[in-house]
């Protein structure tokens, strides 16, 4: 184990023999640290925070503090981080609330960029990318690979559907559908993440197939229910629709159209 020793650790935490803590960095007593973690210079991890493995946080970022919350009176809620996350320099992440189950959670190898924010009871799946200065509110939802540009902020409760992209400077005000990119400072749809479906993996029939969906759901004149029967009914039975369609049925705060 590499502790600076500048650094604070306090009594109780549990830290791996492999990880790393560097100079002036803060751990607090509910911290639990599995192999291969690093944290940079002045960084603070503190709550009931759980870290995987080979996670980095950089610099003067902060994980694991109490949510903005003013219903928040101190109840001991949670932050849990899977695999190969990074979280860069001044990035915030805060632990959950009692309202939204008690827990925010990171899965495995997201990238939350310098000075960016994921609020409380936030889910972010596998790969997800946060830029510089986004601001996630609280129980935002992500699937994976999802993307969200610089300075772009979601409020509460919304979802943003897998390998959707989010573009700069944008607000997402409702969910987002998978495969889209949306843009605009009240966020619009503009297309189809075309580039995130071939680095993905998406063959050229599972592109066309949601280029079909696409135009059925936002180019013709059908009412939501009637563009969901049509796309099952052409194209159901192929995973990256029905993960779609589900998608959608499931919005509770309604699809930006």
């Amino acid at each position: 184990m590499a502790i600076h020793p500048t650094a604070i650790v306090a009594p109780g935490a549990e830290i791996h023999p492999t990880c790393e803590v560097g100079p002036y960095a803060v751990i607090g007593p509910k911290v639990r640290m599995g192999p291969g973690n690093v944290v940079g210079a002045h960084a603070v991890v503190e709550g009931s925070t759980t870290l995987g493995s080979g996670n980095r946080i950089f610099a003067h970022a902060v994980v694991g503090a109490p949510p903005q919350d003013l219903k928040y009176k101190g109840e001991d809620t949670r932050l849990e981080m899977g695999d190969g996350n990074v979280v860069r320099e001044f990035a915030s992440i805060h632990t959950g609330t009692v309202g939204g189950g008690g827990v925010t959670r990171l899965a495995n190898q997201c990238l939350i960029m310098a000075s960016a924010h994921v609020a409380h009871d936030c889910r972010l799946s596998n790969r997800v990318i946060v830029a510089t200065f986004c601001a996630l509110a609280g129980h935002v939802e992500a699937e994976d690979g999802v993307i969200f540009g610089g300075v772009s902020a979601v409020q509460q409760f919304s979802r943003v559907g897998r390998l959707a992209y989010v573009g700069g400077i944008t607000g997402v005000m409702m969910d987002v559908a998978p495969y889209l990119m949306v843009a605009g400072a009240r966020a619009e749809v503009v297309g189809i993440n075309l580039v995130g479906l071939q680095r993905a993996g998406f063959t050229e029939e599972q592109v066309g197939r949601v280029k079909s969906a696409y135009k059925i759901f936002f180019r013709s004149k059908l009412s939501l229910k009637d563009a969901l029967a049509q796309i099952r009914a052409e194209m159901g039975g192929n995973p990256e629709i029905d993960h779609w369609v589900k998608f959608v049925e499931s919005s509770e705060r309604g699809i930006l159209r």
